[in-house]
């Protein structure tokens, strides 16, 4: 709400406070008993919130608004444009996700006008992949463009900082004790000998060194992401598929994504473009956590090297038992197994709490995890180290 603050520099505190009830509370001739009547921009701005959250548009927020969006693809491309012109990015995010779910405006985005106005991000896509099937051809480019922004969008937010990361934990897990010059770890190095400090001459004898290995000495990891594509996993799917593309893209790495609902799909062969993966799954229909994982298992080479990360709320709809046995039987096979509930900064997810429990059992606890953390988590399950699980 920063124009409101910003147009209302000079008006005394007590008339603020009422001008932003009155916003809050919307309101005809009577301004809901604030005796605060709008004008110009603020009236305007009054009139896009009217629309999407007055009485025509699936529920109040208080006074007698009436305004609606309806089913007309050019009012609600006037409003997309409206809502963008008053309030700042991330409000109008949460505008538009409010505008689709109250009031039902899903089949609207089937049109490329109407894909052209609005805000990309992580939501949207989700949509727009709900309806891949539905999509007509005509929209399909504008879809593919709308969501190849926020697929760059995460890119330049994730890759960088997830390649350090990664790249540090596999450096660290083929270390060497009696380093060439070039390859000395000086941090590690330090800490070990303090021991060694010499006061008189304000130094460290490093009698032990520890250096990173070369190249050739670092063992290739393989990491299968294996993605549950139920309805209620959407931004969990669009985060795993721009993590996948970047692990990909990692020489030391081998990735595999496989997506699975009743049905599994190994999606490796698009991982150069994220964009190509988000469009060859399917959100919705219901889950076999049982048979993706028996695809998964049937991958595996190298289970020593190998980390598996379970993207998945847990609600099991093929045998649960099977499924359990598997977790245990790749973990003893010294497979690295990370479950996450959801990868997603949406906050605390629902998820099958007695198949979490049944898995912390096995020793492979099922957590949250935001994009930001992902990394960290991936380096720990690289180095055979416990996992930084986040506090609920």
């Amino acid at each position: 709400m920063s124009q409101i603050h910003a147009e209302s520099a000079t008006t005394r505190p007590d008339d603020e406070r009422l001008r932003r009830w009155r916003l809050v509370l919307g309101g005809g001739q009577g301004a809901d008993g604030t005796g605060c009547e709008l004008s110009g921009t603020d009236a305007a701005m009054d009139r896009t919130l009217a629309a999407l959250y007055g009485g025509d548009g699936g529920g109040s927020r208080g006074g007698d608004r009436s305004a609606g969006l309806g089913g007309s693809a050019p009012q609600v491309a006037r409003w997309l444009g409206d809502i963008r012109t008053y309030f700042p990015s991330s409000v109008v995010q949460v505008m538009q996700r409010d505008a689709i779910e109250r009031l039902g405006l899903s089949t609207l985005l089937l049109e490329p006008e109407m894909l052209e106005a609005v805000e990309p991000d992580v939501h949207l896509v989700g949509t727009l992949l709900s309806l891949n099937k539905a999509m007509p051809e005509t929209s399909r480019e504008t879809a593919r463009l709308v969501v190849g922004k926020v697929v760059q969008q995460l890119e330049r937010r994730l890759a960088s900082r997830t390649r350090a990361t990664l790249n540090g934990a596999l450096d660290r897990s083929a270390r060497v004790n009696r380093p060439r010059h070039r390859d000395i770890d000086w941090d590690r190095t330090i800490r070990a000998n303090l021991k060694n400090y010499l006061p008189e001459y304000r130094t460290v004898v490093p009698e032990r060194l520890i250096g990173y290995g070369r190249a050739a000495q670092a063992v290739k990891k393989d990491v299968v992401l294996c993605i549950d594509q139920s309805g209620s996993m959407a931004a969990s799917v669009v985060y795993a598929s721009v993590f996948g593309a970047v692990l990909a893209s990692m020489r030391s790495i081998s990735t595999r994504l496989v997506v699975f609902d009743t049905n599994v799909v190994d999606l490796t062969d698009d991982l150069d473009d994220p964009v190509d993966v988000l469009f060859g799954t399917q959100l919705g229909g219901g889950t076999d956590i049982n048979r993706a994982l028996a695809y998964c298992q049937s991958q595996i080479t190298r289970p020593a090297e190998t980390v598996v990360v379970l993207i998945s709320d847990l609600y099991e709809g093929g045998i649960r038992d099977e499924m359990l046995k598997r977790v245990a039987a790749m973990k003893g096979a010294g497979v690295q197994f990370v479950t996450l509930l959801a990868l997603s900064d949406e906050g605390a997810p629902a998820y099958d709490r007695e198949h979490a429990a049944a898995l912390a059992a096995l020793g492979a606890p099922a957590f949250a995890c935001t994009p930001d953390l992902f990394p960290e988590i991936m380096a720990a399950a690289i180095e055979k180290r416990p996992l930084p699980i986040p506090e609920d």
